[in-house]
């Protein structure tokens, strides 16, 4: 009877172990387990984050509590309520978790168009990269992407953080800031999406020649994710406004061609004028 009872409570066990597995749940029954439960399974976001709420305060696994919550209120529109949760209680998280903590709030920034504040962090966490505290001082980190865990190199993660940094001069249209920016992402690890930002930088600057150059680098297949479909098709969209630009500046140059030569034609009409009035007058005589 004692091994019939141990059997099913293995068995009950081993059937809750596989129901986490599936739904990626971590184990157990506290608030932060429930709140990942609502997010995950119940696809309830504001049940989740009242628990997530709980589990801060209530000390569990607040490192992950308070991040988790932050990407569930991003997903509900409430970025700000985020950004505020993340600066009132990082205080509360490791030192580990810090920096997980500062991409959530630039993705919240870059949600709410505050980018002084996004540009600003961004900054900050170049300097700790040149200053050596990034990854807590180890040459790699373990990231995470659709469920999938991969390394990521000092040297990967700059470009990244530069070509964030661009692309958010961009938005406040500071193209010269943002084209220095990429070309320097592009020196220390070049991509095919950043050449295409740094050609649309140069586009911005009425730099046609430049921008078709960097274009080439990606169709000839010359950079990392040059064969990616969405980059070629970027690539020929930013051909195709080359070309609209090119010929645009053609009628441009055409038209004021045109005005010169029209202000010239009528200078020197003007001049001729009183030599055709006396040949009239003359004619006029004539006829008389």
């Amino acid at each position: 009877m004692k091994n019939s009872s141990s059997s099913c409570s293995s068995r009950k066990s081993e059937k809750q172990n596989a129901y986490h597995v599936i739904h990626k749940l971590p184990p157990g029954d506290s608030p932060y387990v429930r709140a990942k439960y609502f997010q995950l399974v119940e696809k309830d976001p504001e049940a989740a984050i009242v628990l997530f709420w709980k589990a801060i305060n209530a000390g569990d696994r607040v490192d992950s509590a308070l991040k988790d919550m932050a990407v569930v209120m991003k997903q509900q529109d409430r970025a700000e309520e985020a950004i505020e949760a993340i600066k009132s209680f990082r205080d509360r998280c490791s030192k580990h978790a810090q920096e997980s903590l500062d991409n959530v709030l630039i993705d919240l920034y870059k949600k709410c168009g505050k980018l002084d504040e996004q540009i600003e962090l961004l900054k900050q966490k170049l300097r700790m990269i040149c200053q050596g505290e990034a990854f807590n001082g180890k040459p790699t980190k373990t990231a995470r992407s659709h469920g999938k865990k991969f390394q990521v190199t000092v040297k990967q993660e700059t470009s990244r953080l530069l070509g964030n940094l661009g692309w958010a001069y961009m938005q406040q249209t500071n193209y010269t800031a943002a084209e220095a920016v990429y070309r320097k992402a592009q020196k220390i690890d070049p991509d095919a999406n950043k050449a295409c930002n740094l050609c649309l930088c140069l586009i911005k600057q009425e730099r046609y020649a430049e921008a078709r150059s960097v274009l080439e680098e990606v169709l000839q297949g010359n950079l990392p994710g040059s064969g990616d479909l969405k980059s070629r098709s970027r690539c020929e969209e930013l051909l195709n406004e080359l070309e609209t630009l090119k010929s645009a500046t053609m009628e441009d140059a055409f038209i004021v061609g045109l005005d010169q030569l029209m202000k010239h034609w009528n200078h020197m009409r003007s001049k001729r004028l009183p030599i055709f009035e006396e040949i009239i007058s003359y004619r006029d005589q004539l006829a008389c």
